[in-house]
């Protein structure tokens, strides 16, 4: 008789095959959530999404965000492909348009001092119309629903991929590229920070860079000198700018560069105003570009500043106004890292706003000197203990 019961037992309450156990459903949801955090790329969040319903209640929770954008499509392209049929555009559609406006033209003609520009991230317009660029940033998926469609695969804003997302706190946007075309083997890194305007920015370029594996007699050839003990400059260098700078064009690429990154930052800055009020829970907010070339940083106290304070618009074109400026610059003619690295020309300026530089010493350079990983580090470093050379810069 108990042998019949233990039997019926088993048959009304059978034990469950371990083969079929989803050993996720054993995981507590801060754990996930951890793991979500740690993958961060929206595309492979998006997959997670359909795993499961539970996967898909808790990636709109996820805090930490990486949005990598494949492309950057023109208007004209866009409204090429929506010739036949007036799709509605999301509120937020038109977030991320690289527009240059007015000050297409200048750049253009001191972009050939920098080498060709790369295509599609600036295009010029015809001569009878004002100049003015403009393009789409786009996140390329599967699905359907894009607002655009190119080669069969659908694109998306980098708002529209973020507008489930309840909870960001860290995001950080890659660009495909940087938005100034150079010459290969010139150095230009850029870093700016932002509230509702700029609060400051640290260029870093150098006409050329030498790589320690290159061999010693083209080094030497390149940089006019010989190896040296003088604190990584040359030998005969006092700390001073030589006539050449203002003479071969030196100063005149500086300033190039100096205006082109400014543009760059502002305009960044100006395409990401719909993504900071849409998420009010954002702590940190990273604008960078695949080559590594500018880094646009707002903290939690900035990305309030610009909520509670709107940022001011050129008038010229889709761009936040930069403000008068004054710029400290320092140079070396040959700078020599510690791993065997050569910069030559090699030039560092770092940007306030006029009416922020009386809060700060004169001599205050800290802030200057982290802004960039090594070896870049180390190259401002070395150039904020030479000759500071003091300009200003209007409005514009």
């Amino acid at each position: 008789m108990s042998s019949l019961l233990s039997d019926l037992s088993i048959r009304i309450y059978p034990e469950p095959d371990r083969s079929e156990l989803d050993h996720f459903d054993r995981l507590p949801d801060s754990i996930l959530l951890l793991v979500f955090n740690n993958i961060a790329d929206v595309k492979a969040l998006g997959r997670c999404c359909v795993v499961s319903r539970r996967f898909h209640a808790l990636v709109p929770q996820v805090e930490n965000v990486v949005v990598r954008v494949d492309c950057v499509i023109s208007d004209d392209d866009s409204n090429s492909s929506n010739s036949s049929s007036d799709k509605t555009r999301g509120t937020f559609s038109n977030l991320f348009r690289l527009v240059f406006g007015g000050i297409v033209k200048p750049l253009q003609a001191l972009g050939q001092l920098l080498g060709p520009k790369r295509t599609a991230l600036v295009s010029g317009s015809s001569s009878s119309s004002p100049p003015s660029s403009s393009s789409f940033l786009a996140v390329g998926t599967g699905e359907d629903g894009g607002e655009m469609d190119q080669g069969g695969v659908t694109h998306h804003s980098p708002t529209q991929v973020l507008k489930n997302f309840n909870e960001i706190r860290v995001l950080r946007i890659e660009l495909p590229s940087g938005e100034l075309g150079i010459e290969d083997g010139v150095l230009l890194k850029w870093r700016a920070d932002f509230g509702s305007t700029l609060d400051n920015c640290v260029i870093l370029g150098a006409s050329s860079v030498i790589n320690p594996n290159a061999s010693a007699d083209s080094a030497n050839a390149l940089c006019g000198v010989g190896g040296n003990n003088n604190g990584g400059v040359g030998a005969d260098d006092n700390g001073s700018i030589p006539d050449s700078f203002y003479t071969n064009g030196g100063l005149k690429l500086r300033v190039v560069w100096t205006i082109s990154s400014l543009i760059a930052a502002s305009a960044r800055h100006y395409l990401l105003q719909p993504i900071i009020s849409e998420h009010k829970t954002l702590d940190n907010l990273v604008l960078t570009d695949a080559d590594g070339q500018g880094v646009l940083h707002m903290n939690r106290d900035q990305l309030e500043e610009l909520r509670v304070k709107p940022l001011s618009a050129s008038l010229a074109s889709k761009r936040t106004l930069v403000p008068a400026l004054n710029m400290r610059l320092w140079y070396a003619p040959h700078l020599e890292l510690p791993d065997g690295v050569v910069l030559k020309g090699a030039t560092l300026v770092a940007i306030r706003p006029s009416e922020q530089s009386p809060k700060k010493e004169p001599s205050d350079v800290s802030w200057v000197s982290n802004v960039f990983e090594e070896p870049y580090r180390t190259a401002a470093r070395m150039l904020v203990k030479r000759r500071t050379y003091c300009l200003e810069m209007n409005s514009f």
